[in-house]
């Protein structure tokens, strides 16, 4: 058994993305590309945004801490600290309206 604490990882990961210039920074806590689960937690700055992208299969992002967009074509999600968004199949971003750290857990098929 493992035991992580995720509020102390997503204050580390935006300290980090704060001192970047993309605005991002993230690390894997459990899985990889090996495993079917995958499960990342993503830090971004306020403005900074993951561009659109492909789902590589079932997906969640749950909100640590901030307030952020998800959007999907013409659709888009605005979640804050708890809140749990599912992740459409389809092309998506995430866009950080304030400073914003989330839990991404992702299942390829």
């Amino acid at each position: 058994m493992e035991k992580s604490s995720l509020k102390a990882l997503a204050r580390e990961l935006l300290a980090a993305a704060q001192s970047t210039k993309n605005g991002r920074s993230a690390r894997t806590v459990h899985g990889g590309h090996e495993k079917v689960l995958r499960q990342t937690v993503i830090a971004l700055t306020a403005g900074s945004m993951l561009d659109a992208h492909d789902n590589p299969g079932e997906a969640t992002l749950q909100v640590l801490g901030g307030r952020l967009v998800l959007a999907s074509g013409d659709v888009s999600w605005e979640g804050s600290t708890g809140d749990l968004l599912v992740i459409p199949m389809a092309r998506h971003s995430v866009e950080a309206l304030e400073d914003s750290t989330f839990l991404l857990t992702v299942v390829k098929p």
